[in-house]
């Protein structure tokens, strides 16, 4: 028992206020890449390879968790993951030499994985009929952490910064973000409690065996959206720790509120709500069409079409997220963590891989990887179109790439 008596409403807000910073404390390096490559002299591939090692380890971290949260309960793991969080986002701020940097900003970037434990927190506190709306408001809440990120963090923390302990504005940043975060973790700790009932949280604690991990995970309906997820979210982390150094480079735009401005509007879309499960192969098809328009805007050279475009991709993954996320829970209702551990870390591999492609040297300019990108998505595509046939659809949480179940029912939640 917390602190105080929580409700379903509580717990939302409490997993949604988590999230949310956790991603501002994700990408809190994004709004500063300019004056740490002054600092640390990076090239802009090396800035690249930054916002891609903001993703590495949240796959391995996302499965993990996911996993702990059905097992020991997702206050526990949350406090824990926003504990250490804190703690090397203020070592961090000291760091002189850059491979300790590095790594210290490295491990900061396992807040990511936090998405997986709220998902599970808030399905052990909602029935079905609401389970929607409120991973709806979780995720689309918690994803604008990063365009908090990027327009908050610039103004209270500007180039002109001197304060105290730090003469520098990212130092700052990072020191003062960690404090918070520490703040954030025992605030979890006393207040969240795992599930609505004992018995909720008794038949969730039992199904997180190894087997029943690897059941889930090699259903059609985990790995499908699992690898739809990695064009939707896995593209929402690549351009979040991109797009600042894009429309600063792509488009000669110095200032860096300004360019972080311009990136934040891309987080504010991706953060816009919730939709329908039949939403997902349209929107699918939309992430598509809508990282070809980044491409024709970048080329056009009106940095004002590019953030549009950067509007309608956000837009595009929030319909693909809400659609991906409203289905987990709902699949597998005593294997939420489980799964979304699964979906959720395949889903950031996109975070590693696309700014590699953003920044490739072998293209004429940055705005060609967009359409690389595009391309590279159509494969996953048509394999939800396959899967989403009726025949195949009604079975997906049932069949798997390992056996055939011969279970023909359906999970209480699954609409």
């Amino acid at each position: 028992m917390g602190l105080i008596r929580m409700t379903k409403w509580r717990t939302l807000v409490l997993a949604t206020v988590g999230f949310n910073f956790s991603f501002l404390i994700w990408f809190s390096f994004a709004p500063f890449t300019g004056p740490m490559a002054d600092e640390f002299g990076l090239s802009l591939a090396e800035i690249g390879i930054l916002a891609s090692a903001a993703i590495w380890l949240a796959p391995f971290g996302r499965i993990l968790t996911g996993w702990l949260s059905d097992k020991y309960g997702a206050p526990t793991v949350f406090a824990i993951v926003l504990a250490y969080v804190g703690v090397f986002s203020m070592a961090s701020a000291f760091a002189q030499n850059y491979t300790v940097f590095f790594v210290e900003r490295l491990i900061v970037a396992t807040a990511g994985i936090t998405f997986v434990i709220g998902i599970q927190h808030v399905s052990e506190w909602f029935e079905a009929d609401q389970l929607g709306t409120a991973e709806g408001i979780y995720a689309g809440i918690g994803n604008a952490g990063a365009a908090g990120g990027a327009l908050i963090l610039p103004r209270v923390f500007p180039t002109t910064w001197s304060g105290p302990l730090f003469e520098t504005n990212w130092r700052a940043a990072f020191f003062y973000t960690g404090i918070v975060s520490i703040g954030l973790a025992i605030a979890y700790y006393l207040l969240g409690e795992a599930a609505r009932s004992d018995e909720k949280r008794r038949a969730t604690e039992e199904s997180a065996s190894f087997t029943d991990w690897v059941h889930t995970a090699t259903r059609y309906g985990t790995v499908v959206l699992a690898l739809a997820y990695i064009m939707s979210f896995g593209l929402e982390l690549s351009m979040n720790g991109w797009l600042a150094t894009y429309y600063r480079e792509g488009f000669d735009t110095s200032t860096l509120v300004l360019a972080s401005t311009f990136a934040a509007t891309f987080s504010v879309a991706a953060g816009l709500g919730r939709y329908r499960e039949q939403w997902t192969f349209v929107a699918l098809s939309f992430i598509v069409c809508s990282m070809v328009l980044m491409t024709v805007a970048g080329l056009s050279g009106i940095v004002l079409a590019a953030v549009g475009a950067g509007f309608v991709v956000g837009m595009a993954c929030a319909f693909a997220e809400g659609a991906i996320f409203a289905q987990v829970p709902a699949m597998f209702p005593d294997s939420s963590g489980a799964v979304a551990g699964v979906v959720g870390g395949i889903g950031t591999v996109g975070g590693i891989v696309y700014p590699l492609v953003y920044s490739a040297t072998m293209f004429p300019n940055l705005h060609v990887g967009y359409a690389v990108v595009a391309v590279s998505m159509l494969p996953i595509v048509l394999l939800n179109a396959w899967v989403y046939r009726p025949e195949i659809a009604r079975r997906a949480h049932l069949d798997g790439l390992l056996d055939r179940s011969t279970d023909s029912s359906t999970p209480s939640g699954d609409d």
